[in-house]
């Protein structure tokens, strides 16, 4: 399916989130999907995903989680500086911040001319995996990809060091799959297991899914790039969607 895109201008707080949208190019209406980047912002990988969902018959979402600190249209680097950089960028953003975002981006999306406002899905990535999890707290969420999602197992989300999401599990009433590498040291087995107990005590209509593969797998660019796992990954994620949202 051809697909157009376009950059929009979201005010959140007074400030601007340029956000990320693509949508399929036929006229009619589609299940809208936020979805969230990694701790780098819209680099390529993050901006081809957008597309690839898009191209499934999705209006997908993506905006700048670090708009308070970044000038528009910064995608920071993935080496070591750009880790660094990423990383402190989340420090100096408040859980507040984060829910405000999530927020305006689903009243985006709600009222997109190509949106069916009752289906409306999220996906993300590391930290976008944690924000993604959160975002399903919302009850317009009815479907959610959490992809390696950080912190949810030990508080860390921004400038939170006990960010609240795992203890409010139970208020997520849509469908999740929650997805992680095997090796991957920023989420361990110990972390894997508790996301897994707090799930299921939550009772959330879920499933859990561990890769032979490191963190980041799925992004298609750079050494850690498991072309296998991912594309098992994007399979399984165009069929919850299409399940659940239609």
């Amino acid at each position: 399916m051809q697909i157009t895109i376009k950059e929009v201008e979201l005010r959140v707080d007074n400030s601007l989130m340029r956000t990320y949208v693509a949508a399929p190019a036929v006229a009619g209406k589609y299940p809208g999907i936020l979805l969230y980047s990694e701790i780098f912002q819209l680099t390529g990988p993050i901006k081809r995903s957008v597309e690839r969902l898009a191209g499934h018959g999705f209006v997908v979402a993506a905006p700048e989680i670090y708009h308070r600190i970044e000038k528009p249209g910064i995608a920071i680097p993935y080496d070591d500086i750009g880790r660094m950089w990423g990383n402190e960028d989340a420090l100096q953003t408040p859980l507040s911040a984060i829910d405000a975002d999530c927020r305006a981006t689903l009243d985006y999306l709600t009222g997109h001319s190509q949106v069916q406002a009752d289906k409306i899905g999220t996906m993300g990535f590391c930290i976008g995996g944690h924000l993604a999890m959160r975002a399903a707290l919302q009850p317009e969420i009815k479907a959610g990809v959490c992809c390696y999602p950080t912190g949810v197992h030990n508080g860390k989300l921004g400038s939170a060091s006990n960010a609240d999401t795992v203890t409010r599990l139970g208020e997520i009433k849509g469908e999740l799959m929650v997805v992680f590498g095997e090796v991957d040291p920023h989420v361990p087995a110990e972390g894997r297991r508790i996301v897994r107990e707090a799930l299921e005590a939550a009772k959330v209509n879920h499933q859990v899914k561990v890769y032979p593969a490191e963190h980041a797998f799925m992004r298609d660019e750079g050494p850690r790039y498991d072309s296998a796992c991912a594309d098992i990954v994007w399979a399984e994620t165009v069929t919850l969607f299409k399940r659940v949202l239609g």
